[in-house]
């Protein structure tokens, strides 16, 4: 299946002339303004921060600074330190977008400062993230309408984006390998091993009635299908909809699979099984306790429920739960990632589900993410042909990036999760 066979929607024509569009990226641009000495504050803890870490830090081509280790080239220190003293982490990234450092091994660098992200900042300091960290904005809370905006953000803004760094498959979420490192021509049986592996956890079977929160391009209904199950599938993305519904109906499952255009809150119905893989990352934290209470309510009894979420720690959670990150800002609104203390908490508190089984496996997600970064950045010419800029090329470079170093470190994981209901004791 090739790029060529998908429609594009229409985006906006690249930028022409040098530099970067301001309409596209006004706070790459034009950054958010920053006392001198909030950037001498921010300079010197980054500075220190930086000094003790496995990296050398050059800056400006004149001064190296670190213990040695992956090359972090800060070609314009000033305006660096200055977006990071206005913005914190969303300066960082914004920084890179603009072209104001840079390193020939992404991921080795951001794996360093991922494993020591909790330590970076003084903790006396850390207490004070309410003054200067900046909130979630309101029009990305997880209500419906803001969730259906979210949601088009991200995964409506090309199929034919998607194709040029996804397998066949078409799978946007971690395979499982059989071993490392992993080849590009294993990436298939690799996402159909992980969603074998789900749609066994769900015991789904010939008549099973499953319901599907989050579709993507409908790889997992056609697996479900094709195992005899009638398979409901919802989604908030027109584009993935689209294309979804034509391979389910190339595969010869339309007769067994309902792929509707629909907010997960909305949907009715008994299930004997429900599956969703890294769904819950997109429900926001304040609708947790909705989007289980949700599941409780649609599993029939004796069903059993298959979850695949991207984790992270506990504390590092609760520490960030209200800041507004660069991910939040540019890739992923409205974004939240659990903790699997925070599902157990949740489901306890506001459901008769609770986690009867919990698998972890980051170092997967991380081969994923290694091998679609690495096709996307070969597929630049590709990249630029359906209307993407650079500034675009290096937003999504350092979104692949920073997501894989994220699980070379272990401050993220990816778990696939078994909830079954607990039934209530009879009197």
């Amino acid at each position: 299946m090739t790029a060529s066979t998908f429609r594009t929607p229409a985006v906006p024509a690249p930028a022409t002339g040098p530099g970067i569009d301001p309409a596209r990226w006004p706070d790459v641009v034009t950054p958010p303004r920053a006392s001198r000495l909030r950037t001498a504050v921010a300079e010197r803890i980054v500075r220190r921060a930086l000094a003790r870490l496995p990296l050398r830090v050059r800056l400006g081509g004149r001064e190296d600074i670190g213990l040695g280790g992956p090359l972090m080239d800060v070609r314009d220190p000033d305006a660096f330190f200055r977006r990071i003293g206005a913005a914190g982490l969303i300066g960082f990234g914004e920084s890179y977008m603009a072209g104001e450092w840079d390193a020939p091994d992404p991921v080795g660098v951001l794996t360093v400062l991922a494993g020591e992200v909790a330590t970076l900042v003084p903790r006396p300091l850390q207490r004070l993230r309410g003054l200067w960290a900046r909130r979630h904005p309101e029009a990305q809370t997880g209500t419906r309408e803001g969730a259906r905006t979210n949601i088009s953000h991200h995964y409506d803004l090309s199929n034919d984006l998607f194709a040029l760094f996804l397998d066949e498959t078409l799978s946007y979420s971690s395979a499982l390998f059989r071993g490392f490192p992993a080849e590009p021509a294993l990436l298939p049986a690799a996402q159909h091993r992980k969603i074998d592996r789900l749609l066994d956890l769900a015991a789904v079977g010939p008549g099973t009635r499953l319901l599907e929160i989050g579709t993507g391009w409908g790889e997992l209904a056609i697996r479900a299908a094709a195992r005899g199950a009638h398979v409901v599938s919802v989604t908030l993305s027109r584009e993935q909809r689209d294309l979804a519904l034509r391979r389910i109906a190339a595969a010869g499952h339309a007769d067994r699979v309902d792929v509707r255009l629909c907010d997960y809150r909305d949907i009715g119905g008994s299930y004997d099984a429900i599956v969703s893989v890294e769904m819950i990352e997109a429900v926001g934290a304040e609708f947790w306790p909705v989007y289980f209470r949700t599941l409780d309510r649609l599993l029939g009894p004796g069903g059993r429920i298959a979850l695949q979420a991207i984790t992270m720690p506990d504390d590092r959670m609760r520490a960030g739960r209200s800041t507004f990150t660069w991910i939040q800002k540019y890739i992923f609104p409205g974004g939240q990632l659990p903790s699997t203390e925070a599902i157990d908490r949740v489901t306890s508190a506001h459901t008769g589900l609770r986690v009867e089984r919990s698998d972890g496996f980051g170092t997967h997600y991380a081969e994923t993410l290694r091998l679609w970064r690495e096709r996307f950045t070969g597929e630049a010419e590709a990249v630029d042909a359906l209307g993407f800029d650079d500034t675009f090329r290096r937003m999504w470079t350092l979104y692949l990036a920073y997501s894989e170093a994220g699980f070379r470190s272990g401050y993220l994981d990816v778990r696939q999760l078994l909830l079954t209901r607990q039934e209530q004791e009879t009197a």
